[in-house]
């Protein structure tokens, strides 16, 4: 499975601190996630950063 991080990050940081192994702020200030797999140890706190990602802006597939 893999997170996917659209238009709608606001870049508030929630997901990098949730997850830091998936996801991380970029240099424009917005979020961005791995692009592999998610570690298969890391899956429920990537699913706990996109539930709780406030402009709902992460799909895991």
């Amino acid at each position: 499975m893999k997170a996917t991080v659209n238009e709608e990050c606001i870049g508030c940081g929630l997901c990098e601190g949730t997850c830091p192994d998936v996801f991380s702020i970029s240099v424009d200030g917005y979020s961005v996630s791995i692009d592999k797999d998610i570690p298969e140890d890391a899956m429920d706190a990537a699913q706990e950063a996109a539930n709780n990602c406030p402009a709902s802006a992460i799909t895991i597939e």
